[in-house]
């Protein structure tokens, strides 16, 4: 029998999931993977170089198989990129799992992340772009959803609170 995430945290670039993971991974006494740093450190170089590089679709593919390595073989808590959720395959993996989308509002994401450039898929327009990602996005992250935390105003450990209630997970 292969293990299986303790819990999934989806959500747009910035919301947290890699910070709110860990906090997570250690109340749970479990382990953290997040599927961008599998990428990264399977390709020896950044997300943004891939995209830059090789294109968002390149990108897309390495980051398919990550999640469904992850989502098979890892027993603890497993953050996913911001777009992970476009692939309809990764969705269907992603059914019989404990999934939380942190959620933000666009003036959350200006606070976090000052939607700078450094983020490939935000390089021109950056508020404009965001709140077009998030429109598309919104509703997939939702149907995967087994619950959506906001973490507007909210610090990680307040919202990594709201994550193990809202799951009615116990820390260990």
């Amino acid at each position: 029998m292969s293990a299986v995430p303790v819990v999934v945290l989806v959500g747009p670039m910035g919301v947290g999931k890699s910070t709110v993971g860990r906090l997570l991974a250690g109340r749970l006494g479990a382990a953290f993977r997040d599927t961008d740093d599998d990428i990264v450190a399977a390709q020896g170089r950044t997300i943004a170089e891939i995209f830059v590089d090789d294109g968002e679709d390149a990108f897309r593919a390495l980051e398919k198989r990550a999640v469904a390595e992850a989502v098979a073989g890892h027993a603890g808590v497993l953050a996913l990129g911001g777009g992970a959720v476009l692939d309809a395959d990764t969705r269907a993996l992603l059914t019989a799992q404990r999934v939380v989308y942190l959620s933000m509002d666009v003036e959350e994401a200006v606070r976090r992340t000052g939607l700078n450039a450094a983020r490939p898929l935000l390089a021109v327009n950056p508020r404009q772009q965001w709140r077009a990602l998030m429109e598309a996005r919104r509703h997939l992250y939702e149907e995967v959803a087994t619950a959506v935390v906001p973490t507007d105003g909210r610090g990680p450990e307040d919202v990594a609170r709201a994550v193990l209630d809202a799951l009615e997970l116990k820390e260990a």
